[in-house]
């Protein structure tokens, strides 16, 4: 098959490495990829916002599958766009992709749907949302209703934090996303990641991982896009897993359905596993980030076939193979990531440390003439896999301390949950 992978994260590295494993690739292509993806597809100069250009080159490059990895393409509908043209695509219509694009929209199939989650107001000024808060109180979590990479939501211990991201929401620190506020009670219990990979009609699960959003060890400092990840996670035991698949993510298909909007592409849900049970996070409408990578680490079947079967409608004759082992990723970042960070720093030895236990997954990075620079906040994602956490979490930190980059730095207590 010749297939177009859209994206430029470690997301999007793991998912080419995991399909240049299938015999049935004939040809890669990424857009725009990254100093990773580059040195296993080609990588392409598209602008992804234009779609009607993607479209062009998917013609003339007789395209069978797209594959379109970050969240912003979707909402903006390039799924839409190449299915009207006849072009095969992995991942969910623009409309479906709302259940990322919008918390409000998400929280209304909830209320539709009967699907556990955090009670909530929403609000489109500033001072009614500020009554709001001083009324409840903190802790409180405030969410910038659209795309905001990872960073719009505040978990909000005081009062005055929970003000302050009001005011930035409103002030345009998220553009338009942060328009509309979506304000929540703050769920108490442990964080985990449930994928399922969905036709329209017939789920897959995948294994439960962990990710770890605070910049700092401790789960300190702000939200990122994600530190670290592992999988599987063991506070999803099978009993857990059954339940949200019922009560959460086959009510939000349903529901989905049930409005002509069918979804297809991985759903992944963010639970917060409280004493009354799982309860809804959030929704987003593609792979993890970090948590794909560890996921492409375990998986034994063909990527391939999995995303192939999904565009088809043909997802009921796919059962996925796992290893049965645990992997984990330490996400290596730009210093002063989530916030102001130098681009163009030299990244030494990152080549060559690929083992079949280890994977240097690329995320922003260039490479100019020869030599490897960052190129991002999140850089590069040592993805080990080992027999428990701690052999992955040994290998991977290993990995890391070969890498010259005094520039980035990382968590050192991935995995301390398992641990």
């Amino acid at each position: 098959m010749r297939i177009l992978l859209i994206g430029s994260g470690g997301r999007e590295h793991a998912l080419a490495w995991a399909m240049t494993k299938s015999p049935r690739l004939e040809k890669l292509f990424v857009a725009p990829g990254n100093g990773g993806t580059e040195m296993l597809a080609e990588s392409v100069a598209l602008d992804v916002a234009d779609h009607g250009g993607v479209v062009l080159f998917c013609q003339r490059e007789r395209i069978d599958l797209v594959v379109v990895g970050p969240e912003v393409p979707l909402v903006a509908g390039i799924a839409d766009d190449l299915r009207t043209a006849g072009i095969a695509v992995f991942g969910p219509s623009k409309i479906a992709a709302q259940l990322e694009g919008s918390k409000a929209f998400t929280k209304a199939l909830c209320d539709e749907m009967g699907i556990p989650t955090a009670a909530y107001a929403k609000f489109t000024a500033l001072e009614p949302a500020l009554d709001y808060v001083r009324k409840t109180g903190a802790p409180i979590v405030i969410k910038a209703d659209g795309l905001a990479a990872g960073k719009g939501v505040t978990v909000a211990e005081t009062l005055q934090q929970a003000e302050d991201a009001l005011r930035d929401c409103f002030d345009g620190a998220f553009g338009e996303a942060g328009a509309e506020v979506v304000i929540e009670e703050c769920l108490v219990g442990e964080e985990a990641s449930l994928f399922a990979i969905c036709d329209g009609e017939h789920t897959v699960l995948l294994p439960a991982a962990q990710d770890h959003k605070r910049a700092y060890d401790g789960d300190e400092g702000p939200n990122t896009g994600g530190m670290g990840a592992y999988a599987p996670a063991p506070v999803m035991t099978d009993a857990l897993v059954e339940r949200a698949y019922r009560e959460i993510i086959a009510p939000a298909i349903k529901g989905m359905a049930a409005r002509g909007t069918p979804f297809t592409g991985v759903l992944f849900t963010g639970l917060m596993i409280t004493r009354d049970g799982p309860k809804l996070i959030e929704f987003n409408t593609r792979f993890g980030d970090p948590e794909c990578q560890v996921l492409m680490m375990l998986l034994e079947s063909d990527l391939i076939d999995i995303l192939d079967a999904t565009a088809h409608g043909r997802l009921a004759s796919i059962t996925p193979r796992w290893k049965q082992a645990v992997a984990m990723t330490v996400v290596m970042a730009a210093r002063g990531y989530p916030g102001t960070y130098e681009k163009g720093s030299v990244i030494g030895n990152a080549d060559g440390l690929d083992t079949d236990k280890v994977r240097v997954f690329h995320a922003g990075t260039i490479r100019e003439d020869g030599v490897l620079r960052a190129n991002g906040g999140r850089v590069l994602n040592i993805t080990a896999i080992g027999d428990t956490v701690a052999e992955a979490r040994d290998i991977a930190y290993r990995t890391v301390d070969a890498i010259d980059w005094p520039e980035g730095f990382c968590r050192r207590d991935i995995g301390w949950r398992a641990l």
